[in-house]
């Protein structure tokens, strides 16, 4: 079965969605797979460039994922971020948004599932 592309259905909710609802989650995913807060925290700061103290600012602020990412600086490489999250191939989501949040989603996932920090911080050699 082909990756689903139209996201059309759940763009609002998901830039609606507040950063501080999803990230208890996102903690739980990576903990339950013996990865770190810490390292959780160098993937989104990768990602958007945030250090520790603005994700908890973000957080304390509860920041819906649209302004989340409106004001990150998102890494050059982003675009290396590939593959199918939530039956959505990454690099075909036209929503900015929901892609972007499929990326911290896809790189969450494989801090999960053990691939190694070099490989989730792509870069380009």
């Amino acid at each position: 079965m082909p990756a689903k592309t139209d996201t059309s259905h759940h763009d609002e909710r998901i830039a609606k969605m507040t950063f501080a609802s999803v990230y208890p989650h996102y903690v739980t995913k990576v903990e339950k797979k013996g990865k770190t807060v810490d390292e959780l925290h160098q993937v989104i700061e990768w990602l958007t460039g945030y250090d520790e103290q603005k994700i908890q600012e973000l957080i304390d602020s509860k920041v819906n994922f649209e302004d989340f990412f409106k004001g990150a600086t998102l890494n050059p490489n982003a675009h290396l971020i590939t593959g199918v999250i939530c039956g959505y191939r990454v690099e075909e989501i036209t929503n900015k948004t929901t892609r972007e949040c499929r990326y911290l989603d896809k790189l969450i996932d494989e801090l999960a599932r053990g691939k190694k920090m070099e490989n989730i911080l792509r870069s380009e050699n």
